[in-house]
């Protein structure tokens, strides 16, 4: 595993890079709003270990619930960066994200993201990205007609029953929208919120799910499938 410093403009930015031995796919991992994809160490490193390049770019915090126009701008540009660092470009690219990172890679996947009436966001899309795993996936974004007409991507989608901050409708959303065009398979996992997803929750939290560990374990193996399929 090692950091890299990047250039975006004038400021820069971090991003974790956990190499593979000849690897055959290169996951970009979006973190959520708390900024730090290394919560999610154990996962990123068990796609390395099944043949992934992981690129993981980090993020300052959000400080509040919802994501400005200008942050969300600034993740996806940075996702982009993030990825063309790495090269590779003979390799697919699936993406990963948790929360608000499933909202960014689903607008990199060609989705239309707005942020209220008249303010759609504009997002280059990433023709690298074929595939998509989201968790606890932010989805309100989308809701707009149209908004995920572009997004033709295979999608394994997981909720938490007792996410108060992204409930499971969110994810459910998403089959509806892109049931006609684009393959789907929405898990709704009956007592987890929505920190359940992360190998290290922010302080604080109370985990619903009696046991976490055990979950991790499985939700790992499904998506080391999904990535490597």
């Amino acid at each position: 595993m090692r950091k890299l410093s990047l250039q975006d403009g004038a400021e820069t930015f971090d991003v974790t890079v956990i190499e593979a031995n000849a690897p055959s796919r290169i996951v970009l991992f979006a973190v959520g709003g708390g900024g730090d994809p290394e919560r999610h160490l154990p996962l990123l490193t068990c796609f390395a270990a099944c043949g992934c390049a992981v690129v993981a770019p980090h993020f300052e915090r959000f400080t509040s619930p919802r994501a400005t126009e200008s942050q969300f701008l600034l993740r996806a540009r940075r996702l982009t960066l993030a990825l063309e660092s790495v090269g590779l470009p003979d390799l697919v690219t699936v993406g990963v994200g948790h929360s608000i990172g499933a909202a960014m890679l689903l607008a990199l996947a060609g989705g239309l993201a707005w942020m209220g009436p008249g303010q759609c966001l504009s997002i280059t899309p990433v023709e690298r990205i074929k595939r998509l795993a989201l968790l606890a996936p932010a989805t309100a974004f989308f809701q707009a007609p149209q908004a995920l007409d572009r997004v033709t991507t295979p999608i394994l989608a997981f909720a938490g029953m007792k996410d108060t901050i992204t409930p499971p409708a969110q994810a459910e959303f998403l089959k509806h929208a892109l049931g006609s065009h684009s393959p789907i398979d929405v898990r709704i996992i009956e007592d987890a919120g929505h920190f359940s997803f992360m190998n290290k929750p922010p302080p604080a939290t109370e985990e619903s799910l009696p046991n976490r560990e055990a979950f991790l374990v499985g939700l790992t193996a499904e998506l080391c499938r999904f990535v490597t399929c």
